[in-house]
């Protein structure tokens, strides 16, 4: 996309979410990864956590439980117009991208499906009898894909503990997906594979927040670029 004056005019960030789903039954917590597919034109053949960008649809989705008030407000942090339903939502599209991605539904078995869901993804995720839980997710980092990329994320990081993955659908990832493998690894390990720079990042900051106990009160980073320089604010 180019100006009148023939410059790239930078594309505007979409609001994204990214699920870092924690297995801690060992000595060493393990992180669930998948390898994008070569041919994608963003971050190709990069190992990364499933996300995707938020959809109208994330906002009419029921959800059990809400987010921890201090994860909620870490949320709406500097952005254009903060409420609980923006929240709630980016939580909710962590969720549905992770499922549409890998599989794994995230939630609770205990109540059945919700009774009303969003045509889609959604409807899929329901018919496997779970219900999406924010209860237990926590916010990790925020980041903004820098200018002059083919596409552009204002991307905020969550956590969840594997626990609670309560259903898994088989087939989804495979040869021809958008991720063509997954693969359970410790932290120190996920730093060798071929990861994209905010991923690394991103693995630096949860060894951080976990040497720290997940404090939900803790500051988080908000990493983007402006003029050209990289910068690492705290939110």
């Amino acid at each position: 996309m180019t100006g009148a004056d023939g410059a790239a005019k930078a594309l505007r960030p979409r609001d994204a979410a990214t699920l870092i789903i924690i297995e801690r039954s060992g000595r060493d917590a393990r992180v669930l990864m998948g390898k994008r597919h070569a041919g994608h034109r963003f971050m190709p053949g990069k190992y990364v956590f499933p996300g995707g960008r938020v959809e109208p649809e994330d906002r009419r989705m029921s959800a059990a439980g809400a987010l921890d008030p201090n994860v909620e407000a870490k949320l709406n942090a500097r952005v254009q117009r903060p409420s609980p339903g923006f929240a709630r939502a980016i939580a909710l599209a962590a969720i549905r991208e992770t499922f549409e991605e890998t599989g794994l539904a995230i939630g609770v078995s205990d109540y059945g499906p919700p009774d009303k869901t969003p045509p889609g993804v959604w409807a899929r995720f329901a018919a496997t009898g779970v219900y999406p839980a924010l209860d237990d997710i926590d916010f990790l980092a925020r980041a903004i894909t820098p200018p002059g990329r083919p596409k552009r994320f204002d991307a905020r990081f969550l956590v969840i503990d594997a626990r609670y993955i309560a259903r898994r659908v088989e087939g989804v990832v495979h040869a021809e997906a958008e991720l063509v493998d997954l693969v359970w690894t410790p932290l120190d390990k996920a730093r060798e594979l071929d990861l994209p720079n905010i991923t690394r990042l991103a693995l630096d900051d949860l060894a951080a927040a976990l040497d720290g106990g997940l404090d939900r009160r803790r500051t988080r980073p908000f990493y983007r670029e402006l003029r050209g320089k990289r910068f690492r604010e705290d939110l």
